[in-house]
This record gives C-alpha cells, sequence and structure tokens, in this order.
C-alpha cells in the first residue's frame, strides 16, 4: 500500500457533505445536455477544499465541486471563478475539463456548485513520482513545464477574462490579502510569520507582466493520460486569478524546497538518479 492510497479513488460520502441527490438529479435533467439514467454519488478521497464528487448516470461519469457550507472567509472557496476559467479555456493550450453548468441556486443542494466532465487517468500525488523510469519522470516533469508555459501564455482578454482580476500591482495585492487571511485564521503568534508579513510589502519585484495564474499548480492539481507524459485536464482552479507569471512559477517551484516530510516535496532527494531536472534546469 503506497503513502497516498488514502487520497486515491472515491468513498461514500461524508455525513457533513450530505445533499438531496433527488433534488440534484433533476437539477441535471434540466440544465446538462444528453443527462439520463438515474443518478449516483461517491464522494473523492483527495483532499480538496471544495468537496468533489462523482457523479454516474446513463452510463457517462461526471465531477461536481461545490462550496462547503457554513461560515467561509471571504473570497474563499469560489466555484464560480473556477467555473468560469476552465470554461474559457476550452479550446486553448491549457488542457481543461469540459464544463456543464454552474448553479447558484444555494436550494439546490445547500450551496453553489458546477458539473464538468470526469477525466479518466493518473493524479499523481507524490512528485517523486515512485516507480516510474527516469525517462518517464524527465517526460512528466517536462510537460507540467509545457502547460504552464501555455497557460501564461493566453491571451486572457480574447477568451473573455480581461475582467477576471485586476492587471498590475499583484504582488502588493497578494501579499496583503494572503496577511489578512492568515491574521483572520490564527490560532497562536508566531514570530516568523510576524517577520515575513512585515518583510514582503518591502521586497516586492519592480515589474508588471500580466497573465492567467492557476494559483496552486502542483503536480497532484493535474490528471495525466494513464500510460503517456500527458496532461488531460488541470484542475483546482479556485485561487485563479490575473497576475504576475512568476508568481505563479516561484509558487510551482516551491516543491524543490519543501522536503517529504514537510510536505510533498524534492529537497534532499538524488534528482539525477530519479530523472528529475534541478531547480536550474527546469527554469531554462
Amino acid at each position: 500500500m503506497g503513502r497516498f492510497d488514502d487520497y486515491l479513488g472515491t468513498r461514500p460520502v461524508a455525513d457533513a457533505h450530505r445533499f438531496d441527490v433527488v433534488a440534484l438529479e433533476h437539477y441535471l435533467r434540466a440544465h446538462v445536455d444528453g443527462f439520463t439514467g438515474s443518478l449516483k454519488v461517491a464522494q473523492f478521497k483527495g483532499g480538496q477544499s471544495n468537496p468533489t464528487f462523482k457523479l454516474t448516470a446513463g452510463g457517462k461519469s461526471y465531477v461536481l465541486r461545490r462550496k462547503p457550507s457554513g461560515v467561509l472567509l471571504p473570497s474563499a472557496h469560489a466555484v464560480d471563478r473556477e467555473y468560469r476559467v476552465i470554461t474559457a479555456l476550452a479550446g486553448s493550450a491549457v488542457p481543461v475539463p469540459r464544463t456543464y453548468c454552474l448553479c447558484t441556486d444555494d436550494t439546490v443542494i445547500g450551496t453553489m456548485f458546477y458539473v464538468m466532465d470526469w477525466v479518466d487517468g493518473r493524479v499523481l500525488w507524490d512528485p517523486q513520482l515512485p516507480g516510474m523510469a527516469p525517462a518517464e519522470r524527465r517526460g512528466i516533469f517536462a510537460e507540467m513545464n509545457r502547460v504552464i508555459a501555455a497557460l501564461h501564455c493566453v491571451d486572457f482578454a480574447a477568451i473573455g477574462l480581461d475582467n477576471y482580476g485586476r492587471p498590475g500591482n499583484y504582488f502588493a495585492r497578494q501579499i496583503d490579502r494572503w496577511s489578512k487571511q492568515y491574521k483572520a485564521s490564527e490560532t497562536e503568534a508566531i514570530e516568523a510569520m510576524d517577520n515575513l508579513i512585515a518583510w514582503l510589502p518591502q521586497n516586492i519585484p519592480a515589474d508588471e507582466a500580466t497573465s492567467i495564474v492557476h494559483g496552486d499548480y502542483r503536480i497532484d492539481n493535474m490528471i495525466f493520460h494513464p500510460t503517456e507524459p500527458r496532461v488531460l485536464a488541470v484542475l483546482d482552479w479556485e485561487l485563479s486569478t490575473l497576475g504576475h507569471p512568476m508568481a505563479d512559477f516561484s509558487y510551482h517551484m516551491m516543491t524543490w524546497r519543501l522536503s517529504s516530510t514537510e510536505f510533498r516535496g524534492l529537497r534532499s532527494c538524488d534528482l539525477a538518479a530519479l530523472g528529475i531536472p534541478t531547480e536550474d534546469e527546469y527554469l531554462d
């Protein structure tokens, strides 16, 4: 049994996340083209901040992402933004699932949700990619690099996302937002965090490039082809906006700075033996 087996596949819907399946089925019949059959619902095991469910009906599978219930932090769990950006990116060089509908009516299942295609493939939780040959690992990392570069090259105005965020001043706005989010959920004072919150606004890069940024671009937020080093879909867009591409890429490269015990990282790994590029190689 692997370290991440608990994240793979589905399970029965948790009691805290149950909703009216009959009401959902009626809604889908009215709003999803070609929806037929009796609806069955399971919950994905992987850790998502927005509860995510696999729907099956009429021989077809879908995915539903919903806002959690209860009191939420301002601007968090923005499933409507996820739906918008995924829909806009359809047909671009960035692989995304097909979307079907966004429901903003909380009376259907209790919170806002959207429905998209279920994409059959691999979710790779461990960036060390155990069990793969070095050439396979190189292919996976090259593909991740290709896709994030493609995302940052998308003409966001041409696909209707010119008002998806505020161009410019991205670093300052993000530092302010996440400092406030941190303070809003703080349970104890941590001197290192207080020092970081004070340091960051004084050390903002000068240039103002703007692109679509994913906000949480990691190996486990995409679905790979079952056998090929090819991304079939990038997932979990709730933090996406218009921003500085280097902020997005820097976050992505935290994988090289974290250890496997701190998170799912590569620090102290023998990258050459694994076939995984170094930081410098990946940047090039």
